[in-house]
């Protein structure tokens, strides 16, 4: 009964953001569990295609790159186009390409509420939305199709740092999870989210480079591993997650609940 409970085998999935941190390691997972091609897409071309060329030689799956800006319609749709030109089908899409932007409220400009908001809220609706019918077409009640949504737990508390566009588009990325997923749960396509604490990344610069200082202010006492957040995205992305719907996960090491107070301390 619970044989392959969390496999991927043969598996096809996109995750955006997928050349570094997050993403990367989220591409890594899914190849680890079985999955036959994950595409990943990044700004940048050279560091998509060496995440690719890297992950292809160390699973049996392959990693390609498809480097494309989807911070833009134009760019939604042509990877949309993309993925419908190489696949009949899409398993799962995971929707992690995001921006921060850091300014005092005085002196915060609508570029950087714009650039955060259209990356971080607009993109996975209209991606997904770009993307329904190949998810539509490999889901079934048997085996759903899955979009998982990386949010952040700076949308489930107020963060003390002035990161007010990042902060309303996670927040808001975890509400239209909850949306959509009422919406897709009748096609057999599963919406659900990740909100990730501090993870080694270019976003958390402060994990990524005083990882033994921020640990100090994580309940669990260490930073997230590369593991901790592949772990989480294959259980929603496998038979494990088929009947989470709807609902964000906090993969914090305890700070949103262990230890709600901690948000006034500022962890990152």
């Amino acid at each position: 009964m619970f044989k392959d409970l969390f496999s991927l085998q043969g598996r096809i999935a996109l995750v955006t953001g997928g050349s570094r941190g997050i993403g990367k390691m989220i591409a890594a997972g899914f190849l680890s569990q079985g999955a036959a091609r994950v595409y990943i897409t990044a700004r940048k071309a050279a560091p998509c295609e060496a995440t690719a060329k890297e992950l292809t030689a160390e699973y049996d799956g392959e990693c390609i790159a498809l480097p494309i800006d989807i911070s833009t319609m134009t760019g939604i749709e042509m990877l949309a186009a993309e993925i419908k030109k190489r696949e009949p089908r899409l398993d799962i899409l995971v929707n992690n390409a995001g921006a921060a932007w850091g300014a005092d409220f005085d002196e915060f400009p609508e570029s950087g509420w714009d650039k955060v908001v259209n990356l971080n809220l607009k993109t996975p609706f209209f991606l997904t939305k770009a993307l329904a019918a190949s998810l539509r077409a490999a889901a079934s009640a048997e085996r759903p199709s899955k979009v998982i949504n990386i949010a952040s737990i700076d949308g489930i508390f107020v963060n003390p740092l002035e990161t007010y566009s990042y902060a309303a588009s996670k927040s808001g990325l975890i509400h239209l999870t909850r949306r959509m997923a009422a919406k897709l749960i009748r096609d057999h396509v599963v919406v659900s989210a990740i909100a990730p604490g501090p993870f080694k990344s270019d976003m958390n610069k402060a994990a990524r480079d005083n990882a033994d200082e921020v640990a100090t202010r994580v309940p669990s006492g260490r930073i997230g591993t590369d593991e901790d957040m592949a772990g989480a995205a294959i259980y929603l992305a496998s038979r494990a997650g088929d009947y989470v719907v709807g609902a964000t996960i906090a993969v914090d090491g305890g700070i949103v609940y262990a230890n709600p107070g901690i948000a006034g301390d500022g962890w990152e």
